[in-house]
């Protein structure tokens, strides 16, 4: 990832103003990090939805507004629904690209950031990491391939600071299912199980959420026939990687139109 954004830069050769959102969580954090080693990048400034008195890397954080963002060519955002729907309000109007890792958003959310990027460019994924949007692809392929045989399930573990669940990142999984298989994802959504020792399959995706720990991401589909079962799964050990992923789609969506793209575009999986 770091390779196909340099490449990226070269043919830009101009830094990329940029904005982060949220900056006290612990995805703020981490994205400022990341972006103060990228040469490709310049800070331009950083929100936060309380009033924060010290500066960060020489920028005080601000709450969202039409100033925070007018310097910016891209926006990263990694906060709540809430917020996201406000900043991508603020950036309409000022015509800026917004990088979303936020999850979450309820079914009227996701239409309403459809809206907005007939307006704007959008990249939004439920996870920034190039192994996760791999096993996406994978588990479409196989929902495709072993058809309506075999019953699907879903496990996923963060750590005990998470509050949503399903993961964003399980949610895209089961999409990556219902998809293979040619269904409304919406349809297929079973049950919601939250720190559960087993979950059952059933004929709709269940979802079993563990939270616990520091843990910085796992997540695991299951297909089972009753006769056999398949795995498919990742984990994740450094943060980093979301962060640099998202600064990868934000380097991408400078040569894009108005649009909703995917990880999947910038990887170009077909």
């Amino acid at each position: 990832i770091s390779y196909y954004c340099n490449n990226l830069f070269h043919k830009r050769m101009k830094k990329i103003n940029l904005s982060i959102t949220g900056c006290m969580g612990r995805m703020g954090q981490q994205l400022i990090k990341s972006s103060k080693k990228n040469k490709n990048f310049k800070l331009v400034s950083l929100t936060e939805n309380r009033i924060i008195n010290k500066k960060i890397f020489g920028i005080k954080p601000s709450r969202n507004n039409p100033e925070a963002f007018k310097k910016s060519n891209v926006i990263i955002d990694f906060t709540v629904p809430k917020c996201t729907l406000e900043i991508l309000k603020i950036a309409s109007k000022l015509k800026k690209r917004v990088v979303i890792g936020t999850t979450g958003f309820s079914k009227k959310e996701e239409n309403l950031i459809k809206n907005f990027s007939k307006k704007i460019p959008i990249l939004k994924a439920g996870n920034m990491s190039l192994g996760v949007n791999l096993l996406m692809y994978l588990t479409e392929i196989a929902s495709k391939s072993l058809g309506n045989n075999f019953l699907s399930k879903i496990y996923e573990v963060h750590h005990k600071h998470k509050i949503d669940y399903p993961s964003g990142t399980a949610l895209m999984l089961g999409k990556g299912i219902a998809d293979g298989k040619n269904k409304n994802f919406y349809n297929l959504i079973g049950k919601k199980y939250l720190n559960k020792k087993s979950f059952p399959y059933s004929n709709k995706i269940n979802f079993n959420s563990i939270r616990k720990g520091e843990v910085i991401g796992e997540h695991e589909v299951r297909f089972s026939s009753g006769k056999e079962i398949i795995k498919l799964n990742h984990e994740s050990f450094d943060r980093a990687l979301y962060s640099e992923g998202a600064l990868t789609a934000a380097a991408w969506l400078m040569s894009k139109k108005a649009g909703l793209y995917s990880m999947r575009d910038l990887l170009n999986f077909k």
